[in-house]
């Protein structure tokens, strides 16, 4: 076994596809899985199961995922040590991050990381927001930018960039704008009013609660993973939603939409950088981790 096999074997442990994780390994299928059968084969145990449609991990195969992990994690932050000794970093981080984010932070980030780094690659991952801690704790991804769970996982690290109000929007052009709009909700109008709400997550734990305190449940129109897609919906007029004040200044259909400014309001989103606390041994994840917007 070799720290490449170990590469290997977390490529496609994480892409569960021998096309993708060959990609990322920079060799070919048919070499990537020569290498997985000599990896079971010195180890005695079968690693994953596949066939001609799907690859899945085997419980020997979870628990060697774990083990490669902090193998390689180990290596990588020796090797940074030894590379910061000699004066410049070089190397890797994978970062995770919703596409709003990524024009939003990773400009300025990134910008000030090229300059003072230039020999560290970042390998950019966008989806929703919501799997931010998720895919860091899973070590899919050394950073994520995210929304502030109400309490942080132990073992997790969390470096605040900004704070976003939590709003109600409704289209523009919504009949009863002017009556969703009262700073004190009316109960029965809004029991009655199609809902846009995220599937999960800290902005539909915050819409549930609000909509208990009002002693109702939302009439649910749709459930949506990511903020850009309920903004379309909301605008379209299909119902009102519940976004982050800075997915909504993003937005190219911003003025399509209406912040209505109820009370009790949501409690805001703290958004910040997240990385394993372990993680933060590592010069390269350190070097990222320091570096600051104009803001800060």
């Amino acid at each position: 076994m070799d720290l490449r096999q170990l590469r290997q074997f977390v490529h496609l442990a994480e892409a569960l596809h021998f096309g993708r994780a060959s990609a990322a390994s920079h060799v070919s299928a048919s070499a990537l899985s020569r290498s997985i059968r000599q990896l079971e084969t010195e180890l005695g145990a079968a690693l994953f199961d596949r066939d001609n449609r799907t690859v899945t991990l085997t419980r020997q195969g979870e628990t060697l995922l774990g083990w490669a992990r902090e193998v390689l994690g180990g290596w990588d932050v020796v090797r940074h040590r030894l590379q910061a000794q000699s004066g410049e970093l070089q190397g890797e981080v994978s970062l995770y991050c919703s596409v709003t984010a990524s024009y939003s932070f990773l400009f300025e980030l990134l910008g000030r990381l090229r300059r003072d780094h230039p020999r560290i690659e970042i390998k950019l991952h966008t989806g929703d927001p919501e799997h931010a801690i998720e895919r860091v704790r899973a070590g899919s991804e050394d950073i994520a930018i995210g929304a502030r769970p109400d309490a942080l996982p132990a073992g997790l690290a969390f470096r605040p960039i900004t704070r976003s109000r939590l709003v109600f929007v409704a289209p523009v052009r919504h009949p009863q704008r002017r009556e969703l709009a009262r700073r004190r909700p009316d109960p029965q109008l809004w029991a009655a009013t199609p809902m846009i709400l995220p599937e999960s997550g800290l902005a539909r734990q915050r819409a549930d609660r609000w909509f208990r305190a009002l002693g109702l449940r939302p009439r649910i129109y749709a459930q949506v993973a990511g903020n850009e897609a309920i903004v379309s919906m909301v605008s379209l007029g299909f119902g009102v939603g519940v976004v982050p004040q800075i997915v909504l200044d993003a937005s190219p259909l911003a003025g399509e939409v209406a912040v209505l400014g109820v009370q009790p309001a949501l409690a805001p989103y703290e958004v910040g950088l997240f990385t394993l606390e372990k993680k933060l041994r590592s010069p390269l994840v350190a070097a990222f981790w320091a570096q600051r917007l104009s803001g800060d």
